[in-house]
């Protein structure tokens, strides 16, 4: 008899031991429906693999002790020597080895390649987010290495490979290296032109010695380096090597590790350029144009990471309340639980929907595709700014479906919860995605008549989704001392984009439930506002993870 007072019920069984990719409708259907045939097959294998990779136990544990132990700074060895590494936790390496032989730094080496990566990517920020930091800046290198075709060709198949090799040792003794970057600078943030590290020539060709001080520099034990520094003929490009070809250190000083709020499984660091040897990007003076596709494609994996952790919050949220009983029925039965089950819903199927659409915009534009490139342009921005601020409420709110056991470490909500403003922040937090987005309509028509043509293939599905299409074109007619309201402008973008990609493709409740809400104002500021007369159990049934 003394021990019945702990016998634990009314508890949901662990999230664990799952496909994360086939129990996700709307990633399986995003990528189906953006492959070719003659891909799809083996893609959805593929993907299908690393998603019961993604749901064991042992890969969440990882994630786990990744979290729980966070990098160290070693500036100096034993006898005083300065060695500037950082040691990682075990798991942190495991982790990292899976997401590069996964193929998640390399969506350049195939057909539909940015889709598979994207779907892939979308998984893997499921179990541990940090690490997905360097693997999207490694991929994400590439287009600005191409800007010199002898620099991609060394360096292009040591990023896209998928060996993680930790040691540091000369990259072409290497089978696969990780790239990092550092344009942040204390003085200027994200004003990269007010940038102040120095660049000196050196008599080598496309050599320069670097000065300087770099406020953020991510992932700091990586290969390779893409910085911006001032050059004679301006603001420039440069490749800083961890390890130089000699074997020798390069000098990279780390001064200290950033104690962040949240993604602490990654080192961010201060690193001071004291005489450090670099190799120009490009030519001098174009250090913004050559980085420019960098910075485009890790803001998609910003937007792909927020919804990797919305649909991770909204699966924990809707298979804890499939399982927990309250006033004689299933929470996932009662009809305000289930209508605060459907709004999240709603919200990550229309960013997953979004941030697959623009990776199969990416494969177009590789292959030649100008209108899916201008597309890019107008759409990145904005669905970076929107899509990244709505993973905040959308991970407090699930962690609130958990009651008080969302509140508690073990469940892995407060992780999710810390980790959910991150995306907003990094690469150009939401006033420079507006203002972004206000540059591409003032320079570039294409990318306006680009996006027009996307939104207008799902015109007359929806009145309500006509009706926001037309305020849209209403806002854009006087952009003239538009930066006010700029904010605004960028979000309707965004969820007019959103409502007429689940117009075209989710089924009918998904879509009704978004255009009610977000476009025809058919609710309120909170989740759990849905008109109460939408079919919101069919919503919830297809959130629900299949376990």
């Amino acid at each position: 008899m003394a021990g019945s007072t702990h016998t634990v019920t009314n508890q949901a069984p662990p999230l664990t031991g799952y496909d994360v990719f086939t129990s996700d409708r709307v990633l399986t259907e995003a990528v189906g429906r953006h492959l070719a045939d003659r891909q799809r097959e083996e893609a959805l294998a593929e993907l299908s693999g690393l998603g019961l990779g993604c749901g064991s136990l042992q890969t969440q544990e990882w994630g786990a002790q990744a979290n729980d132990h966070p990098p160290v700074l070693r500036t100096h060895d034993r006898y005083g020597h300065r060695v500037d590494e950082v040691d990682f936790h075990p798991a942190w390496h495991r982790l990292l080895g899976k997401g590069v032989s996964a193929g998640l730094t390399d969506a350049w080496s195939r057909p539909g390649g940015h889709v598979r990566r994207a779907a892939g990517f979308v998984m893997w920020t499921q179990v541990e987010a940090g690490n997905c930091c360097p693997l999207s800046m490694t991929h994400a290198a590439v287009p600005a290495l191409r800007a010199d075709p002898e620099l991609a060709a060394e360096w292009e198949p040591r990023l896209t490979s998928r060996v993680y090799d930790r040691e540091l040792r000369p990259a072409h003794l290497k089978a696969g290296v990780l790239f990092g970057m550092g344009m942040t600078e204390k003085q200027g943030g994200s004003d990269v032109r007010a940038n102040t590290t120095s660049a000196r020539p050196l008599a080598e060709d496309g050599a320069y010695e670097l000065t300087g001080h770099k406020w953020f520099c991510s992932a700091p034990m990586s290969d390779g380096f893409l910085v911006l520094a001032r050059a004679p003929g301006g603001l420039t490009c440069f490749l800083v090597p961890r390890v130089l070809a000699d074997g020798t250190r390069n000098v990279f000083l780390i001064q200290r590790l950033k104690d962040k709020l949240g993604n602490r499984s990654n080192a961010s660091a201060e690193v001071e350029f004291a005489g450090t040897w670099a190799r120009r990007v490009g030519a001098e003076g174009r250090g913004v144009a050559t980085i420019i596709d960098m910075v485009a494609a890790t803001r998609l994996d910003c937007v792909l990471g927020s919804a990797g952790l919305m649909r991770q919050a909204v699966a924990q949220a809707v298979h804890h309340c499939a399982h927990r009983e309250a006033f004689g029925g299933k929470l996932v039965d009662k009809p305000l639980m289930r209508n605060v089950l459907a709004d999240l819903a709603v919200e990550s199927e229309a960013a997953t929907t979004l941030g697959l659409r623009l990776a199969a915009a990416c494969d177009a534009a590789e292959g030649g595709d100008e209108r899916e490139r201008a597309l890019l342009r107008l759409a990145v921005p904005a669905a970076k700014y929107w899509v990244t601020k709505r993973c905040a409420p959308v991970a407090v709110e699930a962690a609130e479906c958990l009651g008080g056991n969302g509140y508690v470490e073990e469940s892995g909500l407060p992780r999710l919860v810390r980790e959910s403003p991150l995306n907003s922040v990094w690469e150009g937090a939401g006033n420079v995605q507006a203002l972004d987005v206000l540059r591409a309509l003032g320079r570039e028509p294409a990318a306006l008549d680009a996006y027009l043509t996307e939104v207008g293939a799902a015109r007359g599905a929806d009145h309500r989704l006509d009706a926001a299409i037309r305020g849209v074109l209403t806002d854009l007619a006087d952009l003239a001392a538009a930066e006010g309201r700029a904010r605004l402008l960028a979000e309707r973008l965004a969820l007019v984009l959103q409502g007429a990609l689940l117009v075209r493709y989710a089924p009918p409740e998904v879509a009704d439930a978004f255009c009610a809400s977000r476009l025809g104002g058919d609710g309120g500021a909170a989740f759990g506002t849905l008109p109460p007369t939408l079919d919101l159990a069919a919503v919830v049934e297809r959130a629900r993870p299949v376990v």
